[in-house]
């Protein structure tokens, strides 16, 4: 007889436990932001707007060997899946430039400047997130449907821009839905 009794509790716990109710509440089906994972100011806390080095490697690492190797599936900015080997190309810009020696008689020449991203240029990753929140205790949930590397470039002129390289989705479910 204990061993019925044991079951039927077991079974009772399951249900009541199985019939938790989720009350949060729905703030965005979709938000995109930026986040910097390495510190944009050497005076600032090490955890303010940073990941430690190693951390920061190892999940810019993840993304970029992964689509590169074909291991997650890399989409561009149209939501077009990418392969392994244009992931690979956009690791690189390849740059053909009309430029003027400086010294007399100051002849005009054409060359080719290659410049690769590398890990450590990737200093932001960008996500794409639903956000629910619990009214009772404000405590929010993310949901990641994708994540993008972004790469800090300086230009020929000095200026700084930021290059979003891909996305990997997280959720094939959002993809299928957008």
């Amino acid at each position: 007889m204990k061993p019925t009794i044991f079951l039927i509790s077991i079974v009772i716990l399951f249900l009541s436990t199985s019939c938790v109710q989720n009350d949060n509440k729905l703030i965005t089906k979709k938000i995109q932001y930026d986040v910097n994972i390495k510190s944009p100011n050497p005076d600032y806390d090490w955890w303010i707007q940073n990941l430690p080095g190693a951390e920061r490697d190892m999940i810019v690492e993840m993304i970029i060997e992964g689509a590169k190797s074909g291991e997650f599936k890399a989409y561009d900015y149209f939501n077009t899946i990418i392969s392994p080997g244009e992931v690979k190309a956009l690791m690189a810009d390849t740059l053909v430039m009309k430029l003027m020696k400086t010294k007399p008689p100051y002849e005009e020449y054409d060359t080719t400047i290659i410049n690769t991203i590398k890990i450590a240029d990737i200093q932001r990753l960008r996500f794409l997130e639903k956000w629910e929140i619990d009214p009772k205790s404000l405590l929010i949930q993310k949901t990641v449907y994708a994540i993008a590397p972004i790469a800090k470039r300086i230009d020929m002129n000095g200026i700084e821009r930021w290059q979003p390289l891909f996305w990997i989705y997280t959720d094939d479910d959002y993809l299928k839905g957008k």
